[in-house]
């Protein structure tokens, strides 16, 4: 989808040398990615904290089937 924006050209420029982007495209994408990451590991933490304190309890449920 094109999209006109009017973006501070030092964030950009900032993102660009950060990022090692070659194109304000793809860095204004990785932005983005990183911000919805960001986002959902946030609004998922305590579900997250869970599972690593039910592993740490119980250890990994296939834990048993190793041959090795």
């Amino acid at each position: 989808m094109a999209t006109n924006l009017a973006i501070d050209p030092n964030l950009i420029e900032d993102v660009l040398k950060l990022s090692g982007e070659r194109t304000k495209k793809a860095a204004v994408t990785l932005a983005l990615k990183e911000f919805i990451a960001r986002r959902w590991v946030e609004e998922n933490s305590a579900n997250i904290s869970a599972f690593n304190d039910e592993i740490e309890a119980r250890g990994v449920w296939s834990e048993t089937m190793r041959s090795w």
